[in-house]
């Protein structure tokens, strides 16, 4: 019998928030594919719904999202477990 293959192991986050038209919602923290000094673009997948996902971690991750890579998020960092779906509301200042 064939080893069975795989499959890799995908973080989702996903973003409920309307920023405007022409803004785009940006991604930084900590974890492979993340840095807390440069975003990250997230994908638009509805006028008030963005979503990106991160690649296969040893750990989870700690993030922000900010406005156009300019305006962070209020209130403490995000975290999700690698391989985990975290939904948020996030507000900004």
């Amino acid at each position: 019998m064939p080893a069975a293959a795989r499959r890799p192991v995908v973080t989702t986050i996903t973003a409920r928030i309307n920023i405007g038209f022409g803004n785009t919602l940006h991604l930084r923290g900590e974890g492979p594919g993340l840095s807390w000094d440069r975003g990250v673009p997230m994908e638009c997948i509805a006028a008030d719904l963005w979503r990106f996902n991160l690649g296969e971690s040893a750990r989870g991750f700690a993030f922000k999202v900010l406005v156009n890579d300019l305006t962070w998020n209020s209130g403490p960092d995000y975290t999700v477990a690698s391989g985990g779906v975290v939904n948020i509301t996030p507000t900004f200042p």
